[in-house]
């Protein structure tokens, strides 16, 4: 159904792979048949890249590390259910995936061990997990601040190594104390994921990188960063949204400059940084975010030097990162899981230098 990846290395991988998996069966088969040719049409094609990084060099992206934000592909699994959209991710070259919610839709119920089976059935590691932060408003809310226990339960019940939140920390507002009040919550729920054996994170809007309202000068995001525990809190940085927010908050209200580069922060604390999103984006000047969201490899991002600083800081012999890609609204969802796995398993590191 979908194409032989181009990469003599992962199609090598895939080959050794059952193509559809025990759970999905001849049912996912007959259900894909129509959304899998869809990805593999001509407006569906391979992504060109940024017209670098391939080559028969060393692989960019760590063996064994690719994952998904599930909720790029929140439309398949809200009508198709888990297993075909396992199935598919497999034949892509996944090793791993992060959940936006443990339902399926019209697809019917499942519960959390059998999803964790799925899961393994197709070669498929759940390392992470989106949840709210909080709705103050709801005591039922699933979210860290009002269901903190179900939240873990859960989580553990998958054999989930990070649970974490999308939500940024403005809870108590945009101050610094606000921020300080937040980073206490963070840090009770991080040390509760590591009584389980599991790290919490934040991942990151643009947002994050503005501006205290009451300190003008103090970026909120490295309040976060210094008021929280670095052995209980940890960060997944979506890279789109940093650059975004390196257009946005690169200058203070008064217009003074206060320029950063995203990977900065990583280099500084890599342990801090387990997880990252991979999402893609044209540059648009005239765009509020300065980008257009697109498919992993057809944008302006260079993820083949993001991850090459990266993974260069990783000590020998030992990864530790998790790449997960995302858009947030694609236009064929498998397509865009198809490209994305392709352009980031053909950057390759160059010989003698770009």
């Amino acid at each position: 159904m979908s194409r032989t990846p181009k990469d003599p290395e992962l199609a090598s991988r895939l080959s050794r792979r059952n193509v559809l998996g025990v759970a999905a069966g001849a049912t996912a088969a007959t259900l894909l048949s129509g959304a899998a040719a869809q990805a593999t049409s001509p407006q569906g094609g391979t992504s060109p890249g940024h017209g670098h990084g391939h080559g028969k060099g060393r692989a960019v992206l760590p063996p064994g590390r690719l994952g998904i934000q599930l909720y790029s592909l929140r439309d398949k699994v809200s009508t198709l259910g888990f297993a075909p959209v396992f199935a598919e991710l497999e034949k892509y070259g996944y090793d791993e995936i992060e959940f936006a919610g443990y339902t399926q839709g019209s697809a019917g119920a499942i519960t959390l061990s059998q999803l964790k089976r799925l899961a393994k059935d197709h070669g498929l590691n759940p390392i992470g997990s989106h949840v709210g932060y909080y709705d103050d408003n709801n005591p039922g809310a699933y979210t860290f601040a009002q269901n903190l226990t179900k939240v873990l339960d859960e989580a553990e019940a998958l054999g989930l190594k990070h649970i974490g939140t999308a939500s940024g920390p403005f809870r108590y507002g945009s101050t610094v104390d606000g921020w300080k009040r937040a980073a206490e919550d963070f840090n009770t729920y991080g040390a509760a994921a590591r009584k389980r054996g599991m790290k919490f994170y934040q991942h990151n809007h643009a947002e994050e990188f503005s501006f205290a309202t009451d300190k003008p000068k103090v970026r909120l995001y490295d309040v976060l960063l210094a008021e929280t525990d670095p052995d209980l809190v940890y960060l997944e940085m979506d890279i789109y949204w940093a650059f975004c927010a390196q257009f946005r908050f690169g200058k203070r209200a008064d217009g003074t400059p206060a320029p950063f580069n995203p990977i900065d922060y990583v280099l500084k604390q890599p342990n801090r940084y387990p997880l990252f999103h991979v999402k893609d984006g044209t540059r648009n000047d005239a765009a509020r975010d300065g980008y257009d969201m697109t498919d992993v490899g057809d944008g302006d991002i260079d993820y083949k030097n993001f991850l090459s600083r990266v993974t260069a800081r990783t000590d020998r012999g030992r990864t530790y990162h998790h790449w997960q890609t995302e858009h947030d609204n694609p236009v064929e969802s498998f397509a865009f899981a198809r490209k994305s796995s392709e352009h980031l398993h053909s950057l390759r590191e160059s010989r003698c230098g770009d």
